[in-house]
């Protein structure tokens, strides 16, 4: 069977969006990511591989649901001024440039475990630079520690990141059964981190400590406390069963009826962009099934070593890194078997959301860091992430390939 006319139009389109989303913009007009997925959806419709309602009917509106209550929750505690005194705390905790390292690794783990990694950056990221203004610090270390910890804590669990977000709304995997498989191996890749950071910044992590002043921050107790507790009722409710989608739904409504708290704050701190980069992925991806493109190539390729985890792992790592890790899930979700499927959506999960730290592009944390770093006049070079993210990436990697086999 040759390509046949949709096959080549869905085939074009997706390779013009994915080189958009690996750039980060069109090398010819200014176009982002965000632009990119309106564009192809529309494209994807114009040539006719898809009706409107087909498209209307790809879109993984449970998806959507959870990635917007979620934005909504970290909103408020953003707002209470959660994450500034988050910041206090790890500056008035520690005595040492290393316990700094080590703190921050720490509380951006576990933060992006609990809430969206990329979130998580965009507001811990200034505080960090804050603390090592302060304290004279080279914010280097600490700086790749925030990204790097962000994606692989965010690793843990089916929240932590839209990629794992997007995989617990495909497979139906349980909450507690993916964290009891994912956990592990995040707890020990914090750990390699730490590590990693220590042994490439020795010297300067070696130097003398200054206590630093506090931040100043505008803490709201009161809706920091009722922030918090929607998030673990989110929590608890998908533990016993309930669907995310509707206990994050109701967890965010439940925050957005008060009398302290102006709906266009929260509406503000809400990455819409990101919520239509999902909505654009859905819509193109199906196109791409309905031509029956990646049916076609999997035939003339025949992937017979994708039984194997470690082979798996590998393709997921390279194709993360080269089209960005939501893209990499909804493209490597057909080479998900029927045999043990839950097995091969855990490892999708886990292996695209540590292939984050392989490069600078990696993931959309890293970019955020990289960003506000940069708007503060200090650079992030490749070179600097990589030297770094190569080795833990393997090693994470290989970690979650041994854990994952001897669960099998």
């Amino acid at each position: 069977m040759g390509f046949t006319s949709q096959m080549i139009w869905a085939g074009l389109i997706m390779s013009a969006v994915l080189v958009i989303f690996t750039l980060g913009k069109s090398p010819l007009f200014r176009v982002d990511r965000a632009g990119a997925a309106i564009i192809g959806s529309v494209a994807m419709i114009g040539a006719g591989v898809l009706t409107f309602e087909e498209a209307g009917q790809a879109v993984e509106f449970r998806t959507i649901i959870i990635l917007f209550s979620m934005m909504v929750v970290v909103a408020n505690l953003k707002l209470a001024g959660f994450f500034e005194l988050l910041g206090n705390l790890v500056a008035n905790g520690v005595k040492s440039r290393r316990q700094l390292l080590s703190a921050t690794i720490l509380v951006s783990g576990v933060a992006s475990a609990v809430a969206i990694n990329d979130i998580v950056c965009l507001l811990f990221t200034p505080v960090v630079l804050l603390i090592c203004s302060r304290t004279h610090c080279n914010p280097l270390p600490h700086l790749l520690g925030v990204a790097m910890a962000s994606n692989i804590g965010s690793a843990a669990t089916l929240l932590g990141n839209p990629q794992n977000i997007l995989v617990g709304g495909l497979s139906g995997l349980s909450f507690v059964g993916y964290f009891s498989a994912a956990a592990p191996v995040a707890l020990l890749g914090l750990f390699c981190t730490y590590i990693a950071l220590e042994r490439f910044y020795r010297d300067e992590l070696s130097a003398v400590w200054q206590a630093p002043e506090p931040v100043a921050a505008a803490v709201h107790p009161y809706l920091i406390r009722k922030s918090l507790l929607v998030l673990a009722a989110i929590l608890l409710a998908y533990i016993a069963g309930v669907e995310l989608a509707m206990a994050s739904a109701l967890g965010a409504a439940f925050l957005l009826v008060t009398r302290r708290v102006k709906p266009n704050k929260v509406y503000t701190s809400i990455d819409f962009n990101l919520l239509i980069v999902f909505i654009g992925l859905f819509v193109i991806v199906a196109g791409v099934e309905k031509s029956r493109l990646m049916d076609h190539i999997l035939h003339l390729l025949s992937f017979d070593g994708f039984a194997n985890l470690g082979v798996f792992a590998a393709v997921t790592m390279v194709v993360s890194n080269i089209v960005s890790n939501v893209p990499a899930v909804l493209l490597l979700k057909f080479f998900i078997p029927e045999a043990q499927a839950d097995l091969w959506w855990k490892a999708l999960a886990l292996f695209s959301t540590l292939a984050g730290n392989l490069t600078v592009t990696g993931s959309i944390a890293n970019l955020i860091v990289v960003e506000i770093a940069r708007r503060q006049h200090v650079e992030i070079s490749a070179r600097d992430y990589f030297v770094v993210g190569f080795p833990l990436t393997i090693m994470t990697t290989v970690i979650g390939v041994v854990w994952l086999n001897l669960l099998s």
